[in-house]
């Protein structure tokens, strides 16, 4: 498997504030990874440094080879933990704007996932529920045909029963070559999916493993091990 991410003794301080400390670590393509913490560990921080919405302090972020920039960009889908989107605009007119902006962008693919909802391409984003609205964001986004994907709390703004359906969407609908990195408190919802954890405590990495190494090295889940480090 080839490398999709390598960040290089990364830093971000925000004054006196330090929310990533020279922090290093790698990911291969083909995984979902986890990305994992407290509040305040630096996880939206990573994230928001590996879109190229913030710069670094110090160190250096390679995605695909390609330093934060345009051809990362083209790299990269991202959805954020809150919605982006125009509420006047229908369902459709969003969709073209996706496949107009991004050269990945499967339109069939966004059509077809949108269908399963039950969600009318003609319903303006305003007339959604909020949960609709969340996994319209989440279907523009597995309809790219990205290296990368970073979710930030993909399943926190919809009811229980609705779970299962969007980590079937991540899982079905991502390039298979790809990375999936997915940041989240609900752990115990997303522990079947995930390949591999990052820990983050503090501005700093504590664990990089396995979830099959955290089975047999620890014997604990990722959620039971989580709890164990974390704990106050």
């Amino acid at each position: 498997m080839s490398e999709i991410v390598r960040c290089s003794d990364l830093s971000k301080r925000y004054g006196s504030i330090t929310a990533l400390s020279h922090i290093d670590f790698t990911l291969e393509s083909g995984k979902i990874v986890g990305l994992l913490g407290p509040n305040g560990s630096g996880k939206t921080t990573l994230i928001k440094l590996l879109n190229g919405l913030l710069t670094p302090s110090s160190g250096e972020i390679l995605i695909g080879g390609h330093k934060i920039g345009v051809e990362t960009k083209k790299l990269v889908a991202y959805l954020p933990d809150t919605s982006y989107l125009n509420s006047w605009m229908t369902v459709k007119q969003i969709v073209a704007y996706f496949a107009d902006f991004y050269e990945d962008f499967r339109t069939e693919a966004a059509y077809e996932m949108l269908e399963r909802l039950s969600i009318s391409p003609d319903q303006k984003l305003k007339t959604l529920s909020k949960g609709n609205k969340e996994k319209v964001c989440l279907i523009l986004v597995m309809s790219r045909n990205a290296k990368l994907y970073i979710l930030d709390e993909p399943i926190a703004g919809v009811d229980p029963a609705a779970r299962d359906y969007v980590i079937s969407t991540i899982l079905n609908n991502y390039n298979p070559e790809a990375t999936v990195i997915i940041s989240t408190h609900l752990i115990t919802d997303i522990e079947k999916i995930l390949d591999e954890v990052i820990f983050l405590r503090n501005g700093s990495i504590v664990l990089q493993k396995t979830a099959e190494q955290i089975r047999t090295e620890h014997e604990k889940s990722v959620d039971e091990l989580f709890r164990e480090v974390f704990k106050w």
